[in-house]
């Protein structure tokens, strides 16, 4: 019975503590059709983590997250720009993409041909792939 106090008042301050975290989590973008993470140190050990909804929920159960992308049916890339502050380093176009490499603020970035990038944004026919710093894997 004495230790039913100490306990409730731990539980108590691990629910607060959990409260507070789930608060201060945020992701980088409004989620899209899908929500990715990447977790991991490096392009070798990455982890890849998609889920449907529940994004920020999902980001405070996931360890090393190093990136986050999501993807929807269109977007204004000037008014996302503008949102993020944002600023396009260089474009990339494939045979059935194009690629916008962007500096922004953003919470990661990735140096890539000498540039910090830190927003990619993939144009596809149907849709657009958002990630900070860039799309990691299949686009």
């Amino acid at each position: 019975m004495r230790y039913i106090r100490p306990f409730l008042m731990l539980a108590c301050a691990a629910a607060c503590a959990v409260c507070i975290k789930a608060a201060n989590t945020y992701t980088c973008f409004p989620a899209g059709e899908s929500y990715t993470f990447y977790c991991g140190d490096s392009s070798r050990d990455c982890g890849i983590v998609t889920v449907k909804r529940g994004a920020a929920l999902a980001k405070l159960a996931l360890c090393d997250v190093n990136g986050e992308s999501t993807v929807y049916k269109e977007l204004d890339i000037a008014a996302f720009l503008n949102e993020v502050n944002g600023e396009i380093a260089f474009t990339e176009k494939l045979c059935d993409s194009t690629n916008y490499y962007c500096t922004a603020d953003l919470p990661y970035s990735a140096e890539l041909y000498g540039r910090q990038i830190s927003l990619h944004i993939c144009v596809k026919e149907g849709s657009v792939t958002v990630a900070s710093p860039i799309i990691f894997g299949g686009y």
